[in-house]
């Protein structure tokens, strides 16, 4: 009996320990709250692990990470993703909320049919800063010479932060110079390291995992970074009642767009799980929570009757058509031109 006991603990541990799910994600992309009531509805754990670009994920898959079930590329990284054999088609028969994603943010270019992504959210990628200090100082956050202009930036050396990427970067110094965020000439490319190069004495850092915090803190009063981060550094310095708040709008020569999708990996230990949360994330309400918290873009239309009114309203957030005009969602890269950007990357980040 006691043999028959042992044997029924050890097999519920075993199950217990299989029921978990492995998301690798953004940091600060899903609200805690949501990931309670997931957990609650499936009777299942999730653990999360998370990447501060685009180019650390792709690297940790392709050197053959496992252990992982969901992830959320932006779309430019799941053409490689797709090619490489490193994600498997979605079963949609298992996906029936999936009819809630607005027909526009559907059968995009990265993924024809939507046969391995789902998508999840949507941030631009703009600047952010100390309302008070920029107010002060004078500054004109309206277009990108506050990150890359020497003489703006000798107002506030040592006190504005850049992402720690090289698409997001380089698309940022290419509109700077009245060029698009796509572009592949490699004289344009050039002046963009050149404008990366002559601003990077006055920037703090290149950072994309702890710019939430030192806005909060007051440590940085400016920064490249995402929509749905600064809506977030905003919350924290109200409720940590700074005598600032956190502002941020899109730039005049443009911004870029980034729409990020669900994906199962094709290594992903438990596929079932991976399904099941991509269609609790589709329910309408399910996919408002996270904009309501964390202030990110909505690609669900059945999301909309329930996102906060005064969130709507945020330019940065939901773009109007005349804005939308104006972003740009970044294409992938493969081949030389991988190589070199990734050439002129290392360039950049070890320049005196």
């Amino acid at each position: 009996m006691k043999k028959l006991l042992l044997a029924l603990c050890l097999t519920a541990g075993f199950a217990q320990a299989e029921d978990v799910l492995h998301i690798y994600n953004w940091n600060n992309y899903i609200a805690p709250e949501t990931v309670k009531r997931f957990e609650t509805e499936c009777k299942c754990k999730v653990v999360q692990d998370y990447y501060g670009a685009m180019d650390e994920m792709l690297a940790k898959l392709q050197a053959g990470a496992k252990g992982y079930d969901v992830v959320v590329p932006t779309g430019f990284a799941i053409p490689p993703l797709i090619k490489q054999g490193l994600v498997q088609p979605l079963d949609k028969s298992k996906l029936p909320n999936f009819k809630n994603v607005n027909p526009s943010f559907t059968n995009g270019w990265y993924d024809p049919g939507n046969k391995f992504s789902v998508p999840y959210a949507f941030t631009t990628t703009l600047v952010g800063f100390n309302d008070k200090k920029v107010k002060e100082l004078n500054l004109d956050t309206s277009n990108w010479s506050v990150i890359f202009d020497p003489k703006v930036l000798e107002k506030i050396k040592g006190k504005i932060t850049v992402l720690d990427d090289s698409r997001e970067l380089f698309a940022a110094a290419l509109m700077y110079n009245g060029y698009q965020a796509n572009s592949t000439k490699r004289d344009e490319w050039k002046k963009a390291a050149e404008t990366i190069k002559k601003a990077k004495p006055y920037w703090a850092a290149f950072n994309t995992q702890s710019y939430i915090k030192e806005l909060t803190l007051g440590n940085i009063w400016v920064v490249h970074g995402y929509s749905s981060d600064f809506f977030q550094a905003n919350i924290d310095a109200k409720t940590a009642k700074r005598p600032f708040g956190i502002a941020y709008g899109l730039q005049k020569e443009g911004n870029t767009l980034s729409v990020d999708n669900m994906m199962i990996l094709k290594n992903a230990p438990r596929p079932d799980l991976a399904l099941k949360f991509i269609n609790f994330m589709l329910d309408g309400k399910n996919s408002s929570e996270l904009t309501n918290m964390i202030g990110s873009g909505n690609p669900n239309a059945a999301a909309a009757k329930f996102v906060q009114p005064d969130i709507q309203k945020i330019s940065a957030v939901f773009p109007d058509a005349t804005a939308m005009k104006k972003l740009q969602q970044l294409n992938a890269l493969e081949g030389k031109d991988l190589r070199d950007l990734g050439k002129l990357w290392t360039e950049v980040k070890t320049a005196k």
